[in-house]
């Protein structure tokens, strides 16, 4: 049965900073027992300080990140390089410091191609389907991730779900394209819950008064189609991570 964890910390600073030595821990944990290593990073302003504080954490280096395989759980369709892309973002936070870290285990979300206008969003969909494929078990549409990290809109949005999209309703496949979100650009590529659930861990990060509603309305069970956040738990465990503004409604959890 999965297990729900709040922790919060006193600010957004902090929350990245202890998230940082988290995930690090975590993964350090993670390399002891199996290998390879399987994680979803995020966007988003704290996602990416998160991803910051991590480059220059002293412990970073004791990771072997040979046998770490990073993904995404949604990326904006622009073109490659573009500075909307979480990719890009956490390539200058994170990944241009970690030299130990194989191209090949960096696996991101096709970008729009301005030489092949043909080339749409469901072609990336597709195509990033295929690769979350291609590490999974016979029968599986994704590898097993051991932790699946997700910021959270002001919306309730994670990844590139939003309240009341048609996107909240795609199952059996792993991935979906979305068309016209509401949040600009308007062309994406996200995970779906079907693959956000197969996660062993779901840690959603989020700070800022304007998290509050959103922070409560995942833990008193919304309606998904409203808050989509209540949809994203994970296989062994659920882990709020918020600062204490973002928990201000909620009125529980763990002070870090």
């Amino acid at each position: 049965m999965s297990a729900r964890r709040v922790v919060v910390h006193p600010d957004a600073d902090v929350l990245a900073q202890a998230t940082a030595s988290r995930l690090l821990t975590r993964l350090l944990d993670l390399q002891s027992v199996h290998a390879p290593v399987h994680v979803v990073l995020t966007g988003g302003t704290v996602g990416i300080k998160v991803l910051a504080d991590v480059a220059a954490h002293p412990v970073r280096d004791a990771v072997d990140w040979g046998t770490v395989h990073l993904w995404w759980g949604d990326d904006r369709f622009v073109p490659a390089g573009h500075p909307d892309r979480n990719v890009q973002q956490a390539r200058e936070a994170l990944l241009d410091h970690l030299p130990t870290l194989p191209h090949e285990n960096v696996h991101t979300i096709p970008a729009a191609r301005p030489d092949d206008p043909g080339f749409t969003q469901d072609d990336a969909a597709r195509e990033y389907a295929s690769e979350l494929a291609r590490f999974a078990a016979p029968g599986e549409s994704t590898p097993q991730f051991d932790v699946l990290m997700l910021g959270m809109g002001p919306d309730h949005h994670v990844a590139s779900l939003f309240p009341g999209r048609p996107e909240l309703e795609v199952v059996g496949v792993a991935t979906t394209a979305v068309v016209d979100s509401p949040k600009p650009p308007p062309l994406r590529v996200s995970l779906t819950f079907d693959a956000i659930r197969s996660a062993r861990e779901v840690w959603i990060v989020a700070a800022g008064a304007e998290k509050a509603a959103g922070v409560h309305a995942g833990l008193s069970g919304a309606s998904v189609t409203e808050s989509p956040v209540a949809g994203a738990t994970g296989q062994d465990l659920t882990l709020w991570l918020v600062d204490a503004a973002a928990a201000a409604e909620a009125g529980a959890g763990e002070h870090g």
